[in-house]
């Protein structure tokens, strides 16, 4: 209650006692649901009286008692509560930089609760209180990130020449080492052939033994598949 009531004025923060015991008289006269009569009535005896009560803050004018005959007749003070032994009010006279009390006073409550500015404290101070919302719903946000299209050769790869010799080895091995492996496989005609014609080369050289000065050298010779092929 003291926030609202401060947030409808301009006065500073350091007259939030003025405001708390403004606040306090207030709910003594208010009724309540918690007993059936109000705090005033049950203290003095007598219910409470309404026509008293004033805007808290509003701006008044206050006649002056004394002053230079070309000065103002009045100055603009805010009331800021009840004195509690004597009749009158308690204003704040910003230009003077005093407070005091007086009853010869004209409010001007009316031109207070038209002014717009209000209007926007109180906006304002409502927008801060926090939002509960029961059917609030929570969409998780997914990041997809782009992956860039990759191009693909049409070209036909080929095998480089450096590894010819390794598929030419790998045929070589397929040779059989045995005479017995050579006339059990497919090409068994061929390496019969082939022994034949080695068999006449061999007959055809020559028996007789070397000179003294020549050197014999040996020859080894195999049978491959590439001699068809």
């Amino acid at each position: 209650m003291v926030r609202s009531m401060m947030s409808f004025t301009e006065l500073p923060p350091s007259f939030w006692g003025y405001t708390l015991e403004t606040a306090g008289k207030l709910l003594n006269i208010a009724p309540s649901k918690s007993v059936p009569q109000m705090p005033y009535e049950i203290w003095h005896g007598k219910p409470a009286s309404y026509k008293y009560l004033r805007v808290w803050g509003s701006p008044a004018y206050i006649k002056r008692l004394v002053g230079d005959k070309l000065d103002s007749r009045s100055n603009l003070c805010r009331f800021i509560g009840y004195p509690k032994e004597t009749t009158g009010y308690y204003f704040y006279d910003q230009a003077e930089q005093k407070i005091f009390i007086s009853e010869n006073v004209v409010f001007l409550e009316k031109d207070f609760q038209s002014d717009s500015r209000r209007d926007e404290v109180l906006i304002e101070e409502l927008s801060e209180e926090p939002q509960h919302d029961s059917t609030t719903s929570f969409e998780p946000t997914v990041h997809t990130d782009s992956v860039p299209f990759l191009r693909r050769s049409t070209r036909e790869s080929r095998v480089p020449e450096g590894y010819e010799f390794v598929g030419l080895t790998s045929q070589l091995d397929n040779d059989p080492k045995t005479y017995g492996e050579a006339m059990s496989d497919i090409d068994s005609d061929k390496w019969l052939e082939i022994r034949n014609g080695f068999d006449g080369f061999k007959s055809s050289l020559d028996p007789r033994r070397p000179t003294e000065r020549g050197k014999a050298c040996r020859c080894k010779m195999g049978l491959q598949t590439q001699a068809w092929s």
